[in-house]
């Protein structure tokens, strides 16, 4: 990365560089999700920025690092809202809810995000991969999620056998679908996912989708499961 010294500032005014790099990466954000990271030009990120392609550079290096930099700032997000996540005081059924409701309405509101991990993923998360923040800020849910399954189980409430990350895909495969496909969806079949007066069907819908899978009564898979196994131990004598 080569080394930028900072920009002189005209008429030695200062300026608040917190709130700079916060600016930039606004505009930068909406860049990215809109032209992808090929497409996205640092040029026009400063020109509607109050600041300079020189201090963009200052600041991140360089286009790589300001993507990496949005991704960090983009997945923090998600990531306070899962710290911030409460639900010890809830049943095991009504714990995984508002988690399944959390990713729900933090997809639906943050479209961009939706955009930039569809973008990283073309780009075969090279950028996460090489990140040593997002590589350690990891997903409080999978915590949350752990402690809610072990206390399901152990009150009976849950039959299926599914880890955290299991279960976080699930969930998130839902609530990232219907922001990331409305329009092909729309195209294809006529029905907007985000329409406002079908958000709480299909809220409701991902709550019971998923307590309906971790509750089912399993009783006849282990009975198909058990000849299944006495077939086969037919065929094998």
């Amino acid at each position: 990365m080569t080394s930028v010294e900072e920009p002189a500032r005209p008429n030695g005014r200062t300026r608040d560089a917190a709130r700079t790099k916060a600016e930039i990466l606004d505009v930068a954000t909406v860049e990215f999700a809109r032209a992808g990271y090929a497409g996205a030009r640092v040029d026009e990120i400063a020109a509607r920025t109050r600041t300079t392609k020189r201090m963009i550079y200052y600041y991140f290096g360089g286009k790589e690092q300001l993507f990496t930099a949005v991704l960090e700032r983009a997945y923090s997000v998600i990531r306070q809202a899962e710290q911030e996540l409460d639900v010890e005081h809830l049943d095991p059924i009504a714990a995984i809810r508002r988690l399944a409701e959390l990713t729900f309405d933090h997809h639906e509101a943050h479209p961009d995000f939706i955009r930039l991990v569809s973008i990283e993923n073309i780009h075969e998360a090279e950028h996460i991969a090489a990140s040593e923040e997002l590589g350690r800020i990891g997903s409080p849910a999978l915590d949350v999620i752990r402690r809610i399954l072990e206390t399901g189980r152990k009150s009976g409430v849950f039959t299926a056998d599914v880890d955290a990350v299991d279960l976080h895909a699930m969930i998130s495969a839902f609530c990232f679908f219907r922001v990331a496909n409305r329009h092909t969806f729309g195209a294809l079949f006529g029905r907007d996912l985000v329409a406002p007066d079908q958000r709480q069907h299909y809220r409701t819908m991902l709550g019971d989708m998923v307590i309906a899978y971790l509750t089912a009564d399993r009783s006849a898979d282990r009975s198909a499961d058990r000849s299944a196994d006495r077939s086969a131990d037919r065929s094998a004598d």
